[in-house]
């Protein structure tokens, strides 16, 4: 099982493994563009969206507008044409035309960096915040997603019911010098190694000591 005996060795060998695998779509927007807000919009495009989907509606969006002022501009037909084939377009539409009234009209223009005022913002839960924590301003924060928290059980490091109750144990347990990329970390190894069923036990380099909590078949 992995514990905080052993996370040390857990996230280097995940580290030295993750070389030369994609980064996460938000990750990659904020790399590139260095915006929060930017961030903010991919993380709201990327809901039940694969990767390779967002991170092509970002850039075609982010090409016609990339602040506020500029996306309320837009149609919401044409926004939408821009976001297409990310799933669920025409209400992510909706969405982001009203976080953008929200920036303007209640933050001045900008993106609020602590958790509790981003969710204020319709649409925003607690995984888009804390992705805007790390990936928009690198303040450490939680992000939790389907794959940290299903890997995170699956390595035994927690023992959960959903990815609020990861979050929360993940806050109590994981030493904070992890917290800013641990969730691009588990996304990507989920994306390609630890896949929901059937995961590549055999390509990863830390099965001495996952506890491969309810898997079923490897390969």
């Amino acid at each position: 099982m992995v514990d905080n005996a052993n996370i040390d060795q857990v996230i280097e060998r995940l580290r030295k493994a993750l070389k030369g695998l994609p980064d996460p779509s938000v990750t990659l927007v904020g790399k590139r563009w260095q915006s929060p807000f930017l961030v903010l919009i991919s993380c709201i495009m990327s809901l039940r969206t694969k990767d390779e989907t967002t991170l092509p509606a970002a850039e075609r969006l982010f090409a016609v507008a990339d602040t506020p002022a500029a996306m309320l501009k837009i149609s919401t037909e044409k926004l939408e044409r821009l976001i297409y084939p990310v799933g669920f377009y025409k209400t992510k539409a909706r969405t982001i035309k009203g976080i953008c009234r929200d920036v303007l009209e209640k933050f001045d223009g900008k993106i609020p960096n602590d958790l509790d005022t981003l969710l204020l913002m319709k649409g925003v839960g607690r995984k888009t915040a804390n992705l805007v924590l790390t990936e928009g301003f690198w303040i450490p924060a939680m992000c939790v997603d389907t794959h940290v928290h299903r890997i995170s059980n699956r390595f035994g490091y927690v023992k959960t019911k959903n990815p609020e109750e990861t979050e929360f144990a993940l806050r109590n347990q994981l030493p904070k010098k992890y917290w800013m990329r641990y969730n691009a970390q588990l996304v990507t190894w989920g994306q390609n190694i630890c896949r929901p069923i059937s995961p590549f036990c055999s390509r990863c380099p830390i099965t001495r000591f996952c506890g491969r909590v309810g898997v079923m078949a490897t390969r």
